[in-house]
Parts: C-alpha cells; structure tokens; sequence
C-alpha cells in the first residue's frame, strides 16, 4: 500500500522543499488587484510583499475544486494507492471543509486531515505524516495520529505595523492610530484553531519577541508540562524578513530553548495578508 501525503503553502512548504521531501504541494492562490497568482509558483515571496507594501488589494483565497482534484487525481495516477490531504486550519479557513466534500468523491482513496494547525507546526505535521507513510501507515492511520495529536501546539505572532491589521477589520482606524502613536505591537495567538490577539507591547519588536519566549516557556512548563521536552520542535518565522533579521530571531530562540531543534520557516501569504511586513512569529509542536 503505498500512501502520498499532500499539504498547501499555509505549511511553509514550497515546491522545491516538496520535491526533497517527496510529497506534492497545491499553491495557494493570491489575488493582487484581481488578479490571481499562485504563492511560490507564479508570485515570489518578494513579489508578494511588494504589492502588500505598495498599496495594492492583496487578498488570498482557497484553491479551487478543479485544481484540488485534478492534483489528487495525477497523485493516484502516479502509482499511490490512497493519499491524506494536510490543508490549513479549519478555523482559518474552509479550504479544509471544502476538500472534505471533494474527497467523497474518491471512495476513501482520499483522506483530508483537520489538523487544527499551520505554518511551523503545520510543517511539523507534514514531516509527522511523511514518517508514517514511508513506514507503512495507511491513510486512515495517518488521518487519527495528526488529528489525535492536532491540539498539541502553539503559534504566537509579533505584529511590526498596525496598518494590515486595520484593512482586514481587526482593529479600527481609531485605534491603529492610537497604536501607533504609542509604538504598540500586538502579539496574536493561534491555539489550535483561530487567530485571536494574546497581548501588547509597547516600544521595538524585541520586546514582543521576549513576551512571545515567555509565553512558550509558560506553555511547556503548564500546559505541555507531561510531553516529552526530547520530542519539541521549535519553529521560527517572519514575514518577508531579511536573512539576517531570520539570523538574529534563530539565535535569539536558541539561547533561549538550548538542546532543542529549531528551524526557520517563512509565514505564508494567507498569514502575512493578515500582519504584514516585518512580523516574527514562533511555533511548537512534538513529534
């Protein structure tokens, strides 16, 4: 029984870091002035934050039926038996509910996992899937490992600017002025399902950065407090940081979680639409 596993961009993974890992990615679509582009596939992570900057409408979208099933259908054509679908968050999108319908199609060929997660730990979540596959695991197997262990997680994201924040009705223009004046940045949280805001503070993204290692240490010592420490990854992202803005937020993590993996992984279009440019974010999860 041979078993492939698919995911979105929402994951981190690209087509390039796809085809290393040996899985198939679909491309997110994002839609600048009404045009459509595809993230990492027919727009690049400067492209994209490009027009964010500039002022253009920038909004991202679920992929459609057609290009869903059509990549379902050249994965059981090329030789899988079954595959499982790894999307984004239910709670942040109804790309997952959607693919649900589709894969009634497919007479349990297919399995669409709600994993409740995305960028870093979603990432973690693909790896997870890949490991049981090539060990034999069934798609249905797979599906009840991730969605078992789907809550066993935490994202917290550091907000640069305000101005995303109050395009996409997050906050009012009042207050992002207010914001502003007062050099706030909004710490947001993901917990397994939607975003909601976690905290503030006032002054450089360095502070916001020390509040969200703060709030990871508060979370293994009570809320993962019985997991297995040898068995925490810790992922690292930003959107559109340069490489040594990813540099400073990596080493700043080590010193902080010393003996621990941590890896750096970029903050998908259907986040950074959200946050902008500039934001730091950091994600846990075992496996």
């Amino acid at each position: 029984m041979r078993t492939a596993i698919m995911t979105d961009t929402n994951s981190g993974i690209n087509k390039d870091i796809a085809k290393e890992l040996g899985i198939y990615v679909i491309h997110m679509p994002v839609i600048i002035n009404n045009e459509t582009f595809y993230e990492g596939d027919t727009i690049t992570e400067g492209e994209f934050f490009t027009a964010l900057s500039s002022g253009k409408q920038v909004s991202t979208s679920q992929p459609s039926p057609g290009d869903v099933m059509d990549l379902w259908d050249k994965i059981l054509s090329d030789g899988y038996d079954e595959l499982v679908y790894i999307p984004m968050s239910s709670g942040l999108s109804n790309s997952c509910a959607s693919a649900t319908g589709y894969a009634l199609e497919y007479d349990g060929k297919v399995e669409v996992i709600d994993n409740h997660r995305i960028s870093v730990t979603m990432y973690q979540s693909v790896l997870h899937a890949k490991d049981l596959a090539d060990n034999g695991a069934s798609a249905k197997s797979i599906k009840e490992a991730l969605e078992k262990e789907a809550y066993e997680s935490s994202i917290y994201l550091a907000v640069n600017t305000l101005d995303f924040l109050k395009k996409g009705g997050r906050i009012t223009p009042t207050a992002a002025m207010l914001g502003t004046m007062l050099s706030l940045k909004p710490i947001l949280t993901i917990q397994g399902e939607k975003l909601d805001s976690y905290a503030k503070t006032r002054g450089t993204m360095k502070k916001a950065e020390q509040r969200m290692i703060e709030a990871i240490q508060n979370d293994l010592e009570k809320t993962f407090s019985d997991k297995d420490k040898a068995t925490l990854h810790i992922g690292a992202a930003g959107a559109g940081l340069i490489t040594s803005e990813q540099s400073e937020w990596i080493s700043l993590l080590k010193n902080a979680f010393p003996d621990t993996d941590i890896f750096y992984s970029p903050l998908s279009a259907s986040i950074s639409v959200h946050t902008g440019p500039g934001a730091v974010g950091i994600g846990i999860c075992f496996r």
